[in-house]
């Protein structure tokens, strides 16, 4: 039965019985760990055998990547990424370790120098403003407060970003520069944007014609299932809608090989790759080819990665598995919680009882799970129904995903209890 449903003395009842089982959770002095997705070691075993490469040093073309030069990247890998993020080789960039990295200097250029379809920099404006999904993701949402750009948000639905939500914000103020998305298995919710609401957010009219979709393609290999969902071909969508340089595009090996030292993409209309590698010529002469041909030889080819992929997948979903189950099991039918069962990615949403998300990762913390802070999915760290909690179950081991979330339901419960009790 629903705890809404209850009478006050079954609700009593209801609190007595999760505080009891809460102070026993607290006994047994546990230190879990739910907050960040980060691959586990089991997952980064996988790639060992890239500190056994590169064989040799000359690139397929006869280029020695020990030495300078290579703005765009090693051509193979790029090729094979240019496969699975369906794009032109022309149209792709192959970088350093972080593409967090590569989305600062498309910031910082747009704000200092203007994009290429742009009437002049960004900083010149009298105020820059960015469309923010949400739930989304925390550090998309740092970086904009750290350069003093403005964020406003729009729901996400379960096909992507509210389109009319969207197409009322940017239609008539032209400070309306830009928006995040994550588009396939989004961080928090796992949504995937359709082909049709891709479409119409890169067709729709902005006040801003140097208007951005910053399209952070971070899971597009992370799958969860063997029914693998295709990303939107949003370089395309744009080409065809007249707005070739509205998106750039983001993705990275950080959770497919090494974490802190994989390779990162940025893909866009062949005018936004010369703006970008333009501008990046002034501050490096070529990035980490030794590393990118350890990748390209590691993978091989497109068929490699998704193979390699397909490891992870066996190690990770009996992971998100137990995360559905518990969650289900203990919460499914109290009436205060509900979450997101994604096919891929790396996190699971869930909603509390508003206003008491902060007081169950208070308690869950004090009963020794450390959890993502409630409201770090939003600009400003501000939930302002303060319900929602990011679950990050791919790091520690099954068993102790099974324990940690044992608590935190235990803390949903006992939160919900409290809030409902006190009226």
């Amino acid at each position: 039965m629903a705890l809404a449903d209850l009478s006050a003395a079954e609700l009593a009842d209801a609190l007595a019985t999760q505080r009891t089982a809460y102070d026993r959770i607290r006994e047994q002095g546990l230190t879990l760990d739910l907050t960040r997705g980060k691959p586990s070691s089991e997952q980064l075993d996988l790639s060992e055998e890239l500190m056994r490469l590169p064989q040799g040093h000359t690139a397929a073309d006869g280029t020695d990547v020990r030495n300078y030069g290579g703005l765009a990247g090693l051509p193979e890998l790029r090729e094979i990424f240019a496969e699975l993020l369906g794009v032109e080789p022309r149209q792709l960039v192959a970088g350093g370790n972080s593409s967090l990295t590569m989305m600062a200097d498309t910031l910082k250029n747009l704000l200092l120098h203007g994009g290429v379809d742009s009437e002049r920099p960004w900083l010149q404006e009298e105020k820059v403003t960015f469309v923010c999904p949400v739930p989304g993701y925390d550090r998309h949402f740092a970086l904009l407060e750290s350069l003093g750009i403005e964020m406003i948000t729009v729901p996400m639905n379960a096909d992507g970003p509210d389109v009319e939500a969207v197409r009322r914000l940017v239609a008539d103020d032209p400070s309306v520069k830009g928006m995040w998305l994550v588009p396939t298995y989004g961080n928090p919710t796992g949504i995937t944007c359709s082909q049709e609401v891709a479409a119409e957010l890169t067709a729709m009219p902005t006040a801003a014609p140097d208007f951005k979709i910053l399209w952070d393609n971070a899971y597009a290999l992370h799958h969860l299932t063997e029914d693998e969902t295709k990303s939107a071909d949003v370089l395309s969508l744009a080409s065809a809608a007249g707005n070739p340089h509205r998106p750039v595009v983001f993705a990275s090996t950080s959770k497919i090989t090494f974490a802190g030292a994989g390779v990162a993409f940025l893909a866009g209309s062949p005018e936004t790759v010369k703006w970008f590698t333009g501008h990046l010529g002034k501050s490096s002469i070529g990035p980490d080819k030794v590393n990118q041909l350890r990748h390209a030889q590691f993978f091989g080819d497109a068929d490699g990665v998704r193979a390699h992929m397909a490891k992870h997948r066996e190690i990770i979903k009996p992971k998100f598995d137990a995360v559905e189950r518990i969650l289900s099991d203990d919460l499914g039918d109290s009436g205060v919680a509900r979450w997101t069962t994604p096919e891929g990615g790396y996190f699971v949403s869930l909603d509390v009882l508003p206003g008491t998300a902060g007081r169950v990762v208070e308690l869950a913390k004090d009963a020794g799970v450390a959890l993502t802070p409630a409201g770090a999915s939003f600009p400003y760290g501000n939930d302002p129904d303060d319900t929602n909690i990011r679950l990050a179950p791919t790091l520690p081991p099954l068993a102790e995903v099974e324990s940690a979330m044992a608590v935190v339901t235990t803390c949903v419960l006992l939160a919900a209890a409290e809030k409902l009790s006190a009226g």
